[in-house]
């Protein structure tokens, strides 16, 4: 399976950042619900003078409220559209983009990429503070407060169990038809010299609520409300816990996506839609 580019357009990169404090999450909506697909599509149709909205393809899809520092997504335009407006399209856009979304660079994609089949990693940061007084104002939206000592040794033991190709259905929003095996490649916590404690997830992808349900179990750890076998426990079981909390977006940041070198990229976009199992299990 592939997507080849439509003859007479031209596949072009984005790299972009949001805040998602406003955001009804990435993916555009129902009316009246604000979205950064919607935001960056209507930009290009009013720069570009198009008649019609040129759709995106994203890296990954964030939920309302999860901001993104390294967010990258695609888009074809027509060959004609693109020639036109590629020098000046980056400096239009940022001045009809609202303030808390960016687009910092935009180019034409090398044969084979996908943003979102094309990606070999995405890295995300989560940020929370266990000091009493609370989180620093100026911080606030971006950074959850904790109010229970955590344990940050003690976190990064449990997590340690969690980090390699697995199911992750006890730690994801189940959807009809997807795979949850997943391979975690990093979760890692760090208290930095201003307190904040920042867990580094990344991952080869990401189902829904997983790396704030994996965040949640290991505060319950850090806080000693939990052994720290409990996460894995709560893995191999392979069902929804409902001791698991889903902690609170705005904690969370996609930072960064990975991709491999141009010329592996469309033998990645092909691998990357082939439905996963575990070795011994069947396919299908």
């Amino acid at each position: 399976m592939s997507d080849e580019v439509a003859p007479g357009f031209v596949r072009v990169r984005l790299d972009l950042s949001y805040d998602g404090k406003d955001f009804s999450g990435w993916a555009k909506q129902r009316e009246g619900r604000r979205t950064v697909q919607g935001e960056i599509e209507s930009a290009i149709r009013t720069v570009t003078r198009s008649k019609e909205t040129y759709e995106l393809t994203v890296a990954g899809r964030t939920d309302a409220g999860v901001h993104a520092r390294g967010q990258v997504a695609h888009v074809d335009l027509p060959a004609e559209v693109w020639a036109e407006h590629e020098e000046k399209l980056l400096r239009r856009l940022a001045g009809r983009l609202p303030h808390d979304v960016r687009v910092w660079k935009v180019a034409e994609a090398p044969a084979g990429f996908n943003a979102r089949f094309s990606a070999i990693w995405r890295r995300y940061a989560y940020r929370v503070t266990d000091h009493h007084g609370g989180v620093d104002p100026l911080l606030r939206g971006h950074v959850l407060w904790h109010d229970w000592p955590l344990d940050v040794a003690a976190m990064n033991e449990a997590a340690g169990h969690l980090v390699g190709e697995h199911d992750f259905a006890a730690y994801c929003k189940k959807r009809e038809g997807a795979t949850t095996i997943r391979t975690l490649q990093q979760l890692s916590w760090e208290r930095g010299a201003d307190g904040i404690i920042t867990a580094t997830v990344r991952a080869d992808a990401f189902c829904h609520n997983m790396v704030r349900s994996l965040v949640g179990a290991l505060l319950f750890v850090g806080d000693g409300h939990r052994p720290v076998e409990w996460p894995g426990q709560v893995l191999a079981a392979r069902v929804r816990d409902s001791a698991v909390h889903v902690v609170r977006p705005h904690g969370l940041t996609l930072e960064e996506v990975g991709y491999p070198v141009d010329s592996e990229l469309a033998a990645r976009n092909i691998a990357a839609r082939n439905k996963r199992s575990l070795p011994g299990e069947g396919c299908c």
